[in-house]
């Protein structure tokens, strides 16, 4: 059974006449009377009965009707979706990205893409969360590119460099090293931390930093998100590293440049390293390289 089969039998059953039907299919009439006699054998029952010089449907061909009429529509349905998803000029980019990026890049990124006339009729979905989660998403095909940390064996991606964030030193407004403007962080060894976790893409550059510094902070609090960690900052629980977001200045915080020289961190751009990528997110990769580029 094939989708030339189902429209034969969906057009014959709606104009119940042999002739038209061929005519209209662009085929004979005996051609017709073939693909119908294979399908009926398929099925094991009849589909059509003489009634008079036309035909009309069989009980079973009634029920036949039902289904395959209602298949066809929802493929055709399919269809010109994926069409306008592959469209260049059309379709929806699933865009993820982790959190420090969702205050002002992402939305710059997008707003500037958008701008362009070519890709006014795009629209985007987006997601947000940590590295880990952003590319489980993306193994899954819940989102098509994200800007993530990057991920030691992550199966199935490509990384490309993107840009680079410098980390601070975040502490509350009443600290004592709330005086200063930079410090070295064993300067902060008595005091204790609000620690971005192991489920965090920042971990690895932390700890990498941490062992080349040859320092071990007091950890006594673990989150993953930014703002969390800005909430506990903030109330006094401890002190943090992070990168400098716009929403910093919305918490009773101070921050401090780190003195150690250190490397900064890179960004990645991440995508799926198999499987088929629509003209409209690689005009957006490409976009987004060429921006950080420039």
């Amino acid at each position: 059974m094939n989708i030339s089969q189902l429209e034969a039998f969906v057009l014959l059953a709606e104009t119940e006449h042999m002739t038209q039907t061929a005519k209209k299919l662009k085929t004979s009439q005996p051609n017709l009377s073939y693909t119908i006699s294979e399908l009926e054998k398929e099925l094991g029952v009849p589909l059509f009965k003489k009634s008079g010089r036309n035909i009309k449907l069989t009980k079973y061909g009634h029920i036949f009707y039902e289904h395959a009429s209602s298949a066809l529509t929802k493929l055709k349905q399919a269809t010109t979706i994926i069409q306008e998803e592959v469209n260049p000029n059309s379709g929806t980019i699933n865009f993820g990205f982790i959190y420090t990026i969702g205050s002002e890049i992402a939305p710059m990124l997008t707003r500037t893409f958008l701008e362009k006339e070519e890709n006014k009729n795009i629209k985007f979905s987006f997601s947000q969360g940590n590295s880990f989660q952003l590319l489980q998403k993306l193994n899954d095909e819940d989102i098509d590119i994200a800007i993530t940390s990057f991920v030691k064996d992550a199966d199935n991606v490509n990384f490309e460099k993107l840009l680079q964030q410098n980390i601070y030193l975040v502490v509350p407004k009443n600290h004592p090293l709330a005086e200063k403007d930079g410090v070295y962080l064993k300067e902060t060894a008595n005091y204790p931390y609000v620690y971005f976790d192991k489920n965090s893409g920042l971990r690895p550059y932390l700890d990498n930093l941490m062992r080349t510094l040859d320092f071990s902070p007091n950890i006594t609090i673990e989150a993953n998100e930014d703002h969390t960690l800005l909430g506990f900052v903030s109330q006094n629980h401890g002190i943090t590293i992070m990168p400098k977001i716009r929403s910093l200045n919305s918490y009773p915080v101070k921050v401090l440049e780190i003195l150690d020289k250190h490397e900064p961190r890179w960004l990645y751009l991440a995508t799926r390293s198999d499987g088929f990528t629509t003209p409209t997110v690689l005009r957006f990769k490409n976009f987004c390289t060429d921006y950080f580029n420039k």
